[in-house]
């Protein structure tokens, strides 16, 4: 790898936790001004509605975290996971699916957030594929608290299996980090 893609990968590699940051500082922010929300009761994206005041903060969150996911998939993810590199992208773009197609729309929003999170199952599965990492086998203890939620056995609301699928990823994202920008500063 010659100097200039070695420092075209490293700057990109930085996109993937600017992603983290950008999800879970845009989620607070929206958190922060709606007091009607509540954990057990309601799904993040209820605070995307049109109606809350919320909204252009959860939705263009998602917008940018989604794109800087996608860079980050496409630019500066290892060349050694080219499955997990795509199954991400996807990710990516389904969690801008997500901002776009906000609950207001309905059948359509159900849709892409199932997708959103089917994708993030297949992500962890990948990247588990790739590398044997066993942190990305963390997001299968997601299941039995989607399972809870869809069998109206606990969390009426999405909120918690939302918010405990998105942080069953962060281990093994970080450890992705690390080996994205060690790669690009090796290499």
């Amino acid at each position: 790898m010659t100097r200039k893609r070695q420092a075209n990968a490293l700057k990109w590699s930085y996109t993937g936790p600017l992603a983290v940051a950008s999800i879970y500082s845009t989620i607070f922010i929206s958190i922060s001004i709606s007091p009607w929300f509540n954990w057990l009761e309601n799904a993040l994206s209820d605070l995307g509605n049109l109606r809350n005041p919320s909204a252009p903060f959860f939705n263009g969150g998602l917008l940018i975290s989604g794109l800087l996911i996608f860079a980050y998939s496409i630019k500066g993810f290892n060349i050694k996971t080219p499955l997990t590199a795509k199954f991400l992208a996807l990710t990516g773009a389904s969690l801008q699916l997500v901002g776009v197609f906000c609950e207001n729309y309905g059948r359509i929003h159900f849709y892409v957030s199932i997708l959103l999170f089917l994708l993030l199952l297949l992500t962890g599965l990948s990247y588990f594929y790739e590398t044997k990492s066993r942190l990305a086998l963390l997001i299968l203890l997601a299941v039995p608290f989607w399972w809870l939620h869809f069998n109206n056995v606990a969390f009426p609301g999405a909120a918690v299996p939302e918010l405990i699928s998105s942080l069953l990823t962060l281990p093994w994202l970080i450890e992705a980090f690390i080996r994205s920008e060690r790669s690009a500063n090796i290499n």
